[in-house]
């Protein structure tokens, strides 16, 4: 059989390689403490639940206008306006399967032919991959561990040449935490919009910042920057709805044509039932998400605390999403020479799964989830923290 070369080009993705792994041990009876999951171990609000029932109920299981009900289009479009004086109509949003193929779709309507996608390093490890699988070539620009991996628009104006067709920024950032300021943010649109280039925006963490930041969002210039701004994002994380699979797109509507076009000849329609769970998520769970977020900041404040007392790790305390990022190469040595060996040896040696760091672009890191319990938590970082004295 001889495959595509197009499959050469790309890599499987190392978090749910490891998620593998560590179910496989579980399968085998092994206690595992699994902090390698972007899920949140929370379940979907009731009132999604309901909603779903209701519409499967109803006989709400056919096709939909390939770009997702119209409820739920206007239901966005009108949120965002109301928060970020966005101008976007329902006509400039699209629902897709996930926020993942959203950017999906985006790379194969903006790049071919060896075009390039410049975003900060680190990054989610499916953003490299979906730009090659597209044609094209990922420019990654590294950010400073020194200040918390937030986002800086000068480094990323300066990797824009005449090849390139976007830039791509996740704030809050997977697996770091960091955010993009908004003057951050203006001065990087407006360098995309000078340069007639598209500033891709992933937003899926939107809701999970910690302490007093906050989240500076490509809608609020949408109505300035109209043909330049794009936002993607998720219901999965802030809703705690990962298998649901909805996501959504907004920005120009040449973009949004193209990408339904795509869209027709892939998934058809997201789940049609699943976009009236979401249409309930954005009106009836703020409760909800509130409590996952009271929650996750606790987490957040246990997790960081431990791993300052481990020797040899340093940590910044992430603004964002739900994931440390530690520097653990004081703990390189003779069978975990990198963060993929030490990862190994982690899940291997004490049953503890994290993601190695050079998946994301950063090899002298490691990323661990807290989206699990704080009992989970503590457990797997006694456990860590034993192995690493070894």
């Amino acid at each position: 059989m001889k495959l595509a070369q197009r499959v050469g080009r790309i890599g499987e993705s190392a978090t749910l390689e490891v998620s593998r792994r560590a179910k496989a041990l579980k399968a085998q009876g092994e206690e595992v403490f699994d902090l390698s999951a972007g899920e949140p171990d929370f379940d979907s609000p009731k009132v999604v639940v309901e909603a779903a029932r209701r519409a499967l109920a109803e006989g709400k299981t056919r096709y939909t206008d390939g770009r997702g009900i119209p409820e739920l289009r206007q239901a966005l479009a009108k949120r965002f306006a109301r928060q970020n004086g966005a101008a976007w109509s329902q006509d400039q949003v699209l629902i897709t399967a996930g926020a993942k193929m959203s950017l999906f779709e985006l790379f194969m309507a903006l790049v071919d032919g060896g075009g390039k996608v410049v975003m900060p390093s680190p990054y989610w490890v499916s953003f490299p991959e979906q730009v090659r699988f597209a044609g094209g070539e990922p420019v990654m620009v590294p950010m400073r561990a020194e200040r918390g991996f937030a986002i800086e628009a000068q480094p990323l104006i300066e990797a824009i040449d005449a090849k390139t067709r976007a830039v791509l920024i996740n704030s809050p950032g997977n697996p770091t935490g960091g955010l993009i300021a908004a003057e951050e943010l203006r001065i990087l649109a407006q360098a995309c919009r000078d340069r007639g280039i598209v500033l891709i925006a992933d937003e899926t963490y939107e809701r999970l910042i910690y302490g007093d930041k906050s989240h500076a969002s490509v809608a609020s210039l949408a109505a300035e920057m109209e043909e330049t701004v794009v936002l993607v994002g998720s219901f999965s994380k802030t809703y705690a709805m990962t298998g649901w699979r909805i996501g959504y797109v907004l920005g120009p509507v040449p973009l949004l044509k193209a990408l339904t076009k795509i869209q027709s000849h892939s998934t058809s329609n997201p789940t049609t039932f699943a976009m009236y769970g979401a249409l309930a998520a954005l009106a009836e769970a703020e409760e909800d998400v509130l409590a996952n977020l009271a929650e996750f900041a606790a987490r957040r404040t246990l997790l960081v605390q431990r791993l300052g007392k481990v020797p040899g790790v340093t940590c910044a305390s992430p603004d964002g999403a739900f994931y440390a990022f530690p520097n653990v190469s004081a703990h390189f040595g003779p069978g975990r020479t990198d963060s993929i060996e030490l990862a190994k040896y982690l899940l291997e040696e004490v049953r503890v799964a994290v993601v190695p760091g050079a998946a994301f672009g950063s090899p002298d890191n490691i990323r661990l989830s807290f989206a699990c319990s704080r009992e989970t938590l503590t457990r797997a970082l006694d456990r860590m923290a034993e192995a690493l004295s070894r």
